[in-house]
C-alpha cells in the first residue's frame, strides 16, 4: 500500500501531537498540521496532502465550512470531533467529506477504512 500524505487540522496542539503519533507510519506520512481553517487552506496548497484530517470546531471557522475548499484544492477530507457523527446530522455528507471519525476512535486503520470505503 502506498503511503498517503496527511495534513492534521485541529486547534488543540495536544491532539495534533497524539494524532501524529497514531497516524505517521506505513499508511500515512504526516506532512504537516494547522490550528485554524485559514492555516489549513494555506497548508493544503503548500504541502499538497492527499488527505486532511479536519476537526469540526476550529477557532476561525467550522470544519464543515472549510471542507469544500480543501476538497477543491485536491485533498480527501475526513472530519473528526470529540462528538459523534450523529450529533451533526447531514452536515458531514453535505460538506463533501469522505467520512467522520470520532477522536476516541482515531487510528491509521480506521482512517484507511474510511478513505477506502466507496
Amino acid at each position: 500500500m502506498a503511503t498517503r500524505r496527511l495534513l492534521i487540522v485541529d486547534d488543540d496542539p495536544a491532539f495534533r501531537t497524539v494524532a501524529r503519533a497514531l497516524l505517521d507510519g506505513e499508511a500515512f506520512q504526516v506532512a504537516g498540521d494547522a490550528a485554524t481553517g485559514s492555516a489549513a487552506l494555506a497548508e493544503v496548497v503548500r504541502l499538497r496532502p492527499a488527505v486532511v484530517l479536519l476537526d469540526v470546531q476550529l477557532p476561525d471557522t467550522s470544519g464543515f465550512e472549510v471542507c469544500p475548499a480543501l476538497i477543491r484544492a485536491g485533498a480527501a477530507v475526513v472530519l473528526t470531533s470529540v462528538r459523534e457523527a450523529a450529533d451533526y446530522g447531514p452536515l458531514v455528507e453535505r460538506c463533501g467529506a469522505r467520512g467522520f471519525i470520532p477522536k476516541r476512535a482515531l487510528s491509521a486503520e480506521e482512517l484507511t477504512r474510511v478513505l477506502d470505503t466507496v
